[in-house]
């Protein structure tokens, strides 16, 4: 039987753009843009900032071709981690089921860093997307969800070997070459879920952006590590399981981006919030619930919500976007759950602190661990009103329309790129297949 690490790494030194179906290729060219938004608008936030700051760079004043990786003369790996950070920083950022994690905040950054170095093609981009998408989802299955319910944040573990294999992809690296690559990335996986609501949750994105080019880098120069590091004992799923190895079965004529896809945030809060914010906003509409009339708003939820959530007081914007109270309330009192929500100066709004009061949940034991079912009931002076929801908008299955994702990046990128900067960025991984050499291509978008 052939390992793991050899079937994976013979698909991504094989794979090219005629390989990829093309509605793979969508889904990867709307994941281009909506990360390209939110890193530009997490360039400003705290995480993000500092990130950049670390290395004497104001992101305030940088262009977009800094903020995005392909305007400075230092080495990638630091420019890996300052765009992986600041991708993850709003925590607006993409999500796959298939890996329990975020795919593109560990997959963009790094080949967008690598695509300054190697004049890459949109073509070349969205193939090695695909390869660390397919890798990171398959390393996943083994000890999914067991391993993110154990305490890792598998946008940190898993995203560190998607990273290795995007950028191997990228740098063209070969069967042999790859497999060092991921068994190199194997030893560097780290990211406590215990870290949510803090600034250090982004810098999982940054260190797997970081980890996958170094890794893929030090393999082209010949360096080396045990062949069978993921799947041999003690190895990856050893050391990160439970081990079920038999769930691992890759079949490169069955895509993870087609069948299970990418699920789009159309909130910039914990996902595991969305769909009590959407079954909020719908009684709210329905029922025309004003804030003032509500006396009491329960919500039902799985163990995975309630692991992440813990922040039911926030003082910061960070922790607000893990708590359910805050954000069930800024669904009550507001029309749009966006950006301003987590401004540090919103979180003590009097309107939304009153309702946050009233809002209270329990785990619901028949949702299996990380379901994103809930149910939302609210109770007024006029009567109880409840709604019960599968799933956020934006999924794979039902995905946000042309024009909401659009207005999701431009409400991010406005707020670090000027009007017709983010103009030429939206057009420009709109048609991703058709630019010859994207990092120019982001350096003549303009600047900030």
């Amino acid at each position: 039987m052939r390992a793991p690490e050899e079937t994976l790494s013979d698909f991504v030194a094989a794979l090219t753009i005629g390989d990829v179906p093309e509605a793979a290729r969508e889904t990867v060219r709307r994941a281009f843009l909506d990360t390209v938004g939110v890193t530009l608008a997490g360039a400003l936030d705290d995480a993000g900032a500092t990130a950049f700051e670390t290395d004497g760079i104001d992101a305030a004043d940088a262009d977009a071709a800094t903020i995005l990786g392909v305007g400075t003369e230092r080495p990638p790996t630091e420019r890996a981690l300052h765009t992986g950070t600041a991708s993850h920083a709003l925590d607006y950022d993409d999500l796959a089921w298939a890996m329990d994690g975020h795919p593109s905040v560990t997959l963009v950054p790094p080949l967008l860093v690598l695509a300054g170095e190697t004049g890459a093609s949109g073509d070349e981009l969205i193939a090695a997307y695909a390869a660390g998408f397919e890798v990171e989802c398959a390393l996943a299955a083994p000890i999914s969800p067991d391993h993110y319910e154990a305490g890792w944040h598998a946008t940190a573990t898993f995203g560190a070997l998607g990273a290795t294999a995007a950028a191997a992809s990228l740098l063209d690296l070969s069967a042999m070459e790859t497999r060092h690559a991921l068994t190199v990335a194997a030893s560097t996986p780290a990211g406590l879920k215990r870290n949510f609501g803090s600034t250090t949750k982004p810098l999982h994105a940054g260190l797997a952006a970081r980890s996958g080019v170094t890794a893929a880098r030090l393999a082209a120069r010949g360096f080396t590590a045990d062949p069978d590091a993921v799947s041999g004992d003690r190895g990856f799923w050893d050391l990160y399981g439970p081990d079920d190895r038999d769930a691992f079965a890759f079949d490169p004529e069955e895509w993870a981006l087609v069948e299970r896809g990418i699920n789009v945030k159309y909130y910039p809060c914990c996902y595991f919030t969305h769909t009590s914010i959407a079954g909020m906003q719908a009684l709210a509409d329905e029922y025309e619930i004003r804030p003032a009339e509500i006396e009491r708003i329960h919500v039902a939820v799985a163990q995975g919500a309630a692991d992440a959530l813990h922040h039911s007081d926030p003082d910061t914007g960070l922790e607000a976007k893990f708590s359910l109270e805050y954000t069930v309330a800024s669904a009550a009192v507001r029309d749009r759950v966006g950006l301003a929500a987590f401004d540090d100066d919103c979180i003590d709004d009097p309107a939304v602190q009153r309702v946050r009061d009233a809002v209270d949940y329990e785990v619901d034991d028949a949702l299996h661990y990380d379901s994103h079912e809930a149910v939302v009931r609210v109770e007024t002076g006029e009567g109880t009103y409840e709604r019960r929801r599968e799933n956020p908008p934006g999924t794979h299955d039902n995905p946000l329309s042309d024009g909401e994702l659009r207005g999701k990046f431009e409400e991010c990128a406005h707020r670090a790129v000027p009007e017709a900067t983010a103009d030429a960025l939206a057009a420009l991984f709109l048609s991703l297949d058709d630019c010859a050499d994207v990092a120019a291509a982001i350096r003549a978008a303009g600047p900030t």
